[in-house]
């Protein structure tokens, strides 16, 4: 188990692939502002059919490290770590985009 207590501390465990980086807000969002580095793109309202392991949408790259969770401003990022916990997954909200690139996070860029 991975304690993140900050978004300075969630740039430096991404950096070493220690955590799964989650971005849940909508494509139109990421497409216009680009995204964290490495991060998996699933939106919140397909959430529920991508973190459920007996699901057959199940996204497999939310399985195996923790999960830190972002979106516009954290309170999407909130519903999204308490679905995911329902589903066993440790997972953690570490606010925003902002909050993200403000604190060195790399960005990526979608064409």
């Amino acid at each position: 188990m991975i304690t993140i207590t900050s978004v300075p501390e969630a740039v430096e465990l991404a950096r070493q692939g220690r955590l799964t980086l989650l971005d849940v807000r909508e494509a139109g969002e990421v497409a216009a502002s680009g995204t964290a580095k490495g991060a998996v793109h699933i939106p919140l309202g397909l959430l529920p059919l991508k973190a459920d392991p007996r699901s057959p949408d199940y996204d497999r790259r939310l399985a195996g490290k923790p999960v830190a969770v972002f979106c516009a401003a954290g309170a999407r990022a909130g519903r999204a770590v308490a679905l995911l916990e329902q589903f066993g997954h440790e997972a953690v909200n570490i606010g925003g985009f902002g909050d993200w690139c403000g604190c060195g996070g790399e960005v990526q860029r979608h064409a």
